[in-house]
């Protein structure tokens, strides 16, 4: 099996500055790729994603899950979740996107979106429990979505079809001169996940 789609440069800058972005293409081929899509849809424990916005609690549509070495707590849009045990299958990809890329992960954070209907707003994984300027790697199954990046200060913007079993990967300065976001479509009616494996860091947090 080849890994890798050949005419794809995973060493390209995606961003013209300020960051690097690169982009793996598929890992998997389709049969592999339609095997963890099935796998994550029935054996992760999903559960409606919340968020504090101006003192008030929003449930959104979109659901989530959080995973790691150890209950890390990881806390964004003023919710707090705790990391729950590693899967099988997560296991499994964890390992070989850290073989492929040399970076190490401990915690992944998952997204399932039902439909283009669901996306996210533009923002930044800069939260201060994430290691600084660490590597996140986005890997994505299902249906094939636009991927948008935004320059904090110059406004410019990227953006990328992220394919089913394709990688991303987003390191350096990326989140704090760089928002990103998914946008919603009404031409998607199938299902997306996005696995994106970080790194928690313990006792560092800014203060």
């Amino acid at each position: 099996m080849k890994l890798f789609d050949d005419s794809i440069d995973r060493t390209k800058n995606r961003l013209p500055k300020d960051g690097t972005v690169n982009y793996y293409g598929k890992l998997f081929n389709q049969k592999e790729a339609d095997n963890y899509l099935e796998k994550l849809l029935t054996t992760i424990e999903w559960r409606n994603d919340e968020a504090i916005i101006f003192g008030k609690k929003i449930i959104t549509r979109r659901k989530v899950a959080w995973y790691g070495d150890k209950s890390f707590e990881y806390t964004y849009s003023n919710t707090t979740k705790c990391a729950l045990p590693w899967t099988k299958e997560l296991l499994e990809l964890k390992a070989l996107i850290e073989k492929e890329t040399g970076e190490h992960f401990n915690s992944c954070l998952l997204n399932l979106y039902h439909n283009g209907d669901e996306g996210m707003a533009w923002h930044s994984d800069g939260e201060s429990d994430l290691k600084k300027d660490g590597a996140i790697g986005s890997l994505s199954f299902g249906a094939e979505r636009k991927f948008a990046f935004k320059h904090k200060q110059s406004k410019e913007k990227v953006a990328l079809l992220l394919e089913h079993g394709s990688l991303l990967v987003m390191k350096g300065a990326t989140q704090t001169h760089w928002l990103h976001r998914l946008p919603p479509t009404k031409k998607i009616t199938e299902p997306r996940i996005n696995l994106t494996f970080r790194t928690i860091v313990e006792n560092e947090k800014a203060y």
